[in-house]
């Protein structure tokens, strides 16, 4: 017996930002020069009051009207989010009862956040081979927008919202393989969030901290130090792939297919040069939606799967990475 990905679904906020809006806010900016490398140019993003625990409502009821799917099989609830409605309860719990699913079923969230998708599914596949669950519901849920100053166009121009729901379930065959989860705290710094937390707590008379590229942000909102994230993935994510190749005792022509976290139209392209991968081997599109953080792989599965770029049998590696630093890489059969 193994565990499987049987259904997946993506749900996306409808107000649209599109590049002309921003260039209008921007208008010194040259935004058309800056979205040709980033390769963003609408991304949806929610509306004041809108939180990830909508999201996640939202695009769990789509994936179980689409896949007349019967939520009463669900035994088990994860749901990664860095944007969660409150610290305390867990957003899982309110989404069970949202969902209207069995009490008995185990509910908890994941602060993760580009690698979460990967994290998540090493879970599901976890708990579904030690009995704890047969019927996992794994969500991933981020609205980044809102820790994104408004004066702050470099992360405004990348990031979008949005949410996605993967059910994974005990097969006859496992199609999910091994993983390779890594960390490097060193590089916490350079993808956060100061204040907020614990040790920050939100300070409503924050500095305003002017960037190179005079993008304007506060310690209350999200800081990302672009190139040194590029030089992490640089370094450690080619070796991350080919660890978990020889994990799974398969070769690079073994592989049919590969998703990375959409990160960014460069970075992307600049990974799967990096790895000699040819345009037909690996996904690269986010130009309407931006980085949805943890659900960019999920959704570029699904949109995979409905262009037909990925059929049934084939093998794909899934790798997801950044803030923390983090990683995860696995790969699985369709």
């Amino acid at each position: 017996m193994g565990s499987s990905i049987k259904h997946i679904s993506y749900f996306l906020p409808s107000k649209v930002v599109s590049n002309e809006e921003l260039q209008e806010e921007f208008s010194d900016r040259d935004i058309a020069k800056m979205a040709n490398k980033i390769g963003v140019y609408n991304r949806h993003i929610v509306e004041e009051k809108q939180t990830a625990l909508d999201l996640a409502e939202n695009v769990c009821n789509k994936l179980f009207e689409k896949h007349k799917y019967d939520r009463n099989k669900i035994d088990f609830l994860v749901i990664c989010t860095q944007s969660p409605d409150y610290y305390l309860p867990t957003t899982a719990c309110i989404l069970q009862e949202r969902l209207g699913l069995s009490k008995n079923v185990g509910s908890f969230d994941i602060n993760q956040g580009c690698s979460g998708f990967v994290y998540a599914l090493s879970i599901a596949k976890g708990f579904i081979n030690t009995n704890i669950a047969n019927n996992v519901l794994l969500v991933m849920s981020e609205t980044y927008s809102k820790h994104i100053n408004k004066e702050d166009l470099g992360n405004r121009l990348i990031f979008g919202d949005g949410a996605s729901a993967i059910i994974v379930e005990k097969d006859q065959e496992e199609k999910i393989g091994d993983f390779i989860l890594g960390t490097d705290g060193n590089g916490f710094e350079n993808l956060i969030v100061p204040n907020g937390g614990m040790k920050c707590r939100f300070d409503i008379g924050a500095e305003t901290i002017v960037g190179k590229r005079n993008d304007k942000r506060t310690a209350n909102d999200l800081y990302m130090n672009g190139s040194e994230i590029f030089y992490f993935v640089g370094k450690e994510i080619p070796k991350v792939i080919e660890k978990t190749l020889e994990k799974n005792k398969l070769q690079k022509k073994d592989i049919d297919y590969y998703l990375f976290h959409q990160a960014n139209e460069y970075m992307i392209d600049f990974l799967a040069k990096k790895m000699k991968l040819n345009k037909n081997q690996y996904y690269n599109d986010i130009e309407d939606i931006g980085n949805t953080v943890s659900s960019t792989i999920p959704i570029a599965y699904k949109r995979c799967l409905e262009k037909k770029l990925i059929k049934k049998g084939d093998k794909i590696v899934l790798c997801g990475f950044g803030v923390g630093y983090s990683w995860g890489c696995v790969i699985i059969e369709v």
